[in-house]
């Protein structure tokens, strides 16, 4: 299946064909949620999308790095070698050897993604190696722009909008913001573990809560009203943002549409979750049930069925990359 869409987006040199490949794997192994949404594209369009992906969880990786017995230098030093062979890749320069960072820059070139989102994203992955929380919600929203924001600004690109990008594009960091507010909630048991809350302060604060109160919980395993106002608060906030980023869905192109409306139904999903399991996210993962999972993928894909079908019996809204004005439809790469 790899090569079928490796071949569909004109991936033909080996070593890149290898490097999309290896962040296929990424994808499929640590974003469960997202590579089922992703199935749902076109062939063509799918490697670019494990290529984004793969370089964010790669970085990701690197700030969170319990795998080894890294020190906080060592894990600045590494991400300061993946920022260095970034930009040069991304200015032309000679191929990078690491697979993720390779293809990255040939999916940023295929399709003409600001550079100004790979920077912000890096300049908020460093953040994680030094800040612990954040005091109010606009402090957070800062830090988000890079991490989240600019990952639903990085993927217009690739899924084409029917309107242009200015339109879209606050729908689309919207979502990437949405998709992280909820990791934030369902993992604030683990990031605890890591002396991260994401949070807000000001939020925990108006119900009480504190970071010894949170402490005290993921130790105990034992329950605070507290601390279930304050999550609940936060699954508000974070069901807003979802309203924010719903009606960008209809403008996007029309067989790209099915794999985001599938990943912001499973994403929305895990906040029910948390709510249906009692706000326990400190002590354990909230999880979506895989009937749900299926039930969501199932519907996507007679949704994508029926969008290539009226594809193919009429004329369907010219796709317009980001930023750039009408082109002939055709699918990028």
């Amino acid at each position: 299946m790899t090569g079928r869409e490796l071949d569909a987006a004109g991936i033909t040199d080996p070593k890149l064909r290898a490097a999309y490949t290896r962040c296929r794997l990424l994808n499929a192994r640590h974003g469960r949620t997202y590579f089922l949404a992703t199935r749902l594209l076109p062939a063509d369009r799918r490697p670019a999308v494990h290529a984004l992906y793969g370089f964010a969880r790669w970085a990701d990786d690197i700030v969170d790095d319990t795998r080894t017995d890294a020190t906080p230098a060592e894990r600045a030093a590494a991400l300061d070698r993946l920022d260095r062979l970034l930009r040069r890749a991304l200015t032309g320069g000679p191929p990078a050897d690491e697979p993720v960072v390779l293809a990255l820059a040939d999916t940023a070139a295929r399709y003409a993604i600001e550079p100004a989102h790979f920077t912000d994203f890096m300049a908020s992955m460093r953040a994680d190696l030094t800040v612990t929380d954040y005091a109010t919600y606009a402090d957070l929203c800062a830090y988000m722009h890079g991490s989240a924001a600019v990952i639903g600004l990085q993927m217009l690109p690739v899924l084409g909008t029917v309107t242009g990008s200015a339109p879209a594009a606050p729908h689309a960091a919207a979502l990437g913001v949405a998709f992280q507010l909820t990791n934030f909630l369902r993992d604030v048991g683990e990031d605890l573990d890591r002396g991260r809350i994401y949070l807000p302060a000001d939020l925990l604060a108006a119900h009480g809560v504190h970071r010894d109160l949170l402490l005290w919980s993921r130790r105990t395993g034992r329950h605070d009203r507290r601390i279930t106002a304050a999550l609940r608060a936060a699954e508000d906030l974070t069901r807003g943002v979802y309203r924010e980023a719903g009606p960008g869905l209809a403008l996007l192109d029309p067989v790209a549409r099915p794999c985001i409306r599938t990943a912001y139904l499973l994403y929305r999903g895990i906040l029910d979750t948390i709510a249906d399991g009692g706000y326990a996210v400190l002590h354990r993962r909230a999880v979506v049930p895989r009937r749900r999972r299926a039930a969501v993928a199932a519907d996507g894909l007679a949704r994508v069925l029926a969008a290539r079908l009226r594809a193919r019996r009429s004329t369907p809204p010219t796709p317009v990359p980001y930023g750039g004005d009408a082109l002939p439809a055709k699918e990028p790469g």
